[in-house]
């Protein structure tokens, strides 16, 4: 539709006119997935005429306005230098977590367009050369997730990734696998198929069946998604007070199925799944876990992991606003900080299950589109003194004759802040499901650890002898870029140590944060070379 059709008069706009009258105003593009996400999310009000979903062009003004008074705001308080374009401010959450990247949840994980910037063939005003081409091999010493891995494929590099973490290397590597599809879709639905036998035999299923229906009454009548987000963001309802009269409401209704139905709550038992999960949950857990560790597939036994643990994580007996962060355990239902409504804890895993088993094929399948074929892996190791080649030709020859000849371009990564996150701690269910050896005692700038000036120092050293190590694999003009929020100016320090020098600095505002926390926050992307 062109910007003369759109009636300046009128205040109401279809989604496909508010993204051209947007477009126009902002003179930036701004779709109509754009628009409708600020309406699921109640930033503008969702509104009807003859049928149609409208906006307020009020509404879109006063929400745009200030996210330029936050940008100015932003660079009065964090510099100039800030290079909003680097926020990603205008990709949608599909894909900012498209394809494999939304596998598991990690805490921390840079997301994919930010790789991708640094890695493709692009140039802009701020990014001035290519650093990498096709063919090329980079490093990423602290491998995460596998976002790297994933990104380098996407673009026809060969990506090295390093981890202290089992089960990091674990998530990277199954991103990046290239299973049986058809055999996966069988295992995955077979334990779909007893998981639902099993649950039909207990007497839980009635007990679910009535609260679910229940809460969802209760929800639609207390708790209009849209039009309460608006009410609550724009401070004409008192959430507080409001949400606390709602959830005492219902939890006489919760407190009146528990005694009809007479059944256990909590799991017998000190250990962290016994603590975290409520009894029918810990015990499908177990179940799933047995017919998951009889896949004579390893790597299909491995994707089955991901999905149980991806699983579990959702299944904790916690408040949604505190997946990330556990507090204590929660047995009733609670008003949801996350999803403006009362929410409960899970008495059941199969819904969950069923859905991360489709939901993983489907990601694996879309990832098949744009996969390139090109070596990646996750090597489990400590990378200051792991060496990488001879841990690379244990596990694909090809690769390591590879990185022997031409050598890596450069390195791209994220290292762990100074005691902010305890990495193992997050995936603590899955080390417990699953046996995985623990780390912790391993990991640089460990959470245990603090940051006092020991610990500081401490992580100068750690990650400058990573740098050192991951150097003899370089080539001598090599491009290492670094993300970290350096609020206590190490890496002057760290890339002094490494020889290297600090050649360029890239400053991202860091959008889409916890609404705990909405105060101006930037990472630098470090770009380091030889000295």
């Amino acid at each position: 539709m062109s910007n003369s059709s759109i009636h300046q008069t009128d205040d109401l706009l279809t989604i496909a006119e508010a993204s051209a009258w947007v477009s126009e105003y902002l003179e930036k593009s701004i779709t109509p997935s754009n628009i409708s996400y600020l309406i699921q999310y109640g930033q503008v009000r969702k509104m009807l005429s003859n049928g149609s979903t409208m906006v307020s062009r009020t509404d879109l003004l006063s929400y745009y306005e200030a996210r330029r008074s936050q940008e100015a705001e932003w660079k009065k308080q964090l510099g100039e230098d800030l290079n909003w374009e680097l926020s990603f401010d205008k990709v949608r959450e599909k894909d900012r977590t498209k394809h494999v990247h939304r596998l598991h949840s990690y805490k921390g994980k840079f997301i994919p367009q930010l790789v991708e910037y640094f890695l493709d063939d692009h140039v802009d005003v701020y990014k001035h050369e290519v650093f990498f081409h096709p063919g090329d091999i980079v490093i990423d010493p602290f491998c995460g997730s596998g976002t790297t891995l994933v990104q380098a494929n996407e673009l026809g590099i060969h990506a090295i990734g390093l981890d202290i973490s089992q089960f990091n290397a674990l998530i990277s590597n199954i991103k990046i696998a290239r299973p049986n599809m058809a055999r996966l879709s069988e295992e995955l639905h077979e334990i779909s198929y007893a998981l639902s036998e099993h649950a039909s035999l207990n007497g839980w299923s009635a007990f679910d069946e009535e609260l679910t229906t229940a809460l969802s009454a209760f929800n639609q009548k207390h708790f209009p998604s849209s039009e309460y987000k608006y009410k609550v963001r724009n401070k004409t309802i008192d959430q507080k007070t409001y949400a606390a009269a709602r959830e005492a409401e219902f939890s006489e209704i919760y407190e009146r199925l528990i005694e009809k139905y007479k059944l256990p709550i909590l799991s017998p038992g000190l250990t962290y799944l016994d603590t975290w999960y409520l009894y029918p949950i810990r015990r499908e857990i177990d179940f799933v876990a047995n017919l998951v560790s009889e896949i004579d597939d390893l790597q299909l036994r491995s994707i089955a992991q991901i999905v149980l643990s991806r699983t579990v994580r959702s299944c904790r007996a916690t408040t949604h606003a505190d997946l990330a962060t556990l507090k204590e355990p929660v047995t009733s239902p609670y008003y949801c900080r996350k999803h403006y409504k009362i929410c409960r804890p899970l008495f059941s895993i199969e819904s969950w299950w069923k859905e991360y088993s489709e939901d993983t094929i489907e990601r694996l399948k879309e990832f098949d589109h744009v996969r390139t074929a090109t070596h990646q892996l996750c090597l489990v190791g400590d990378s200051r003194k792991c060496d990488i080649l001879s841990a690379l030709k244990l596990e694909d020859q090809g690769f390591a004759e590879l990185l022997s000849t031409q050598k890596a371009r450069g390195i791209f990564c994220s290292p762990p802040y100074v005691g902010l996150i305890d990495y193992h701690e997050q995936h603590a269910y899955a080390y417990e499901l699953f046996g995985f050896e623990r780390r912790d005692s391993d990991e640089i700038g460990a959470l245990a650890l603090g940051s006092g000036q020991k610990s500081k120092g401490l992580y100068i050293q750690g990650i400058a002898e990573v740098l050192i190590n991951c150097r003899g694999y370089l080539i001598d003009d090599f491009d290492v870029f670094i993300v970290a929020n350096d609020k206590f100016n190490l890496y002057p320090k760290i890339a002094d140590i490494a020889h290297m020098q600090i050649v360029n600095e890239f400053k991202r505002p860091v959008l889409n944060r916890t609404e705990k926390d909405q105060s101006a926050y930037a990472e630098s992307i470090f770009h380091l070379k030889a000295r």
